[in-house]
């Protein structure tokens, strides 16, 4: 069965390391911003961090590891976000 608390959790953790992910991005590559578009970007920044690194055979696990694969990610995304609009 489906555990709505365990759901409402990931939420919430997702949210967290989205938001200190997508702040750290924002201070590494100089990037301003509001609190929710670096939550966004940390999000988004999860899913391709985990996409790249996975396919060179490197994992983030915990609650740092996730942190760190979450903000190389959004770098990328931040570059590529850059890169495009030049």
């Amino acid at each position: 069965m489906f555990a709505v608390g365990s759901f409402v959790t990931s939420i919430i953790m997702a949210l967290i390391i989205g938001g200190i992910a997508g702040w750290a991005a924002g201070q590494i590559m100089k990037s301003s911003g509001s609190l929710v578009r670096n939550i966004i970007l940390g999000i988004v920044g999860a899913f391709v961090g985990n996409v790249v690194l996975g396919l060179i055979g490197i994992h983030g696990s915990g609650f740092i590891g996730s942190i760190i694969v979450s903000t190389i990610g959004a770098c990328l995304v931040i570059f590529l976000g850059r890169f495009l609009t030049k």
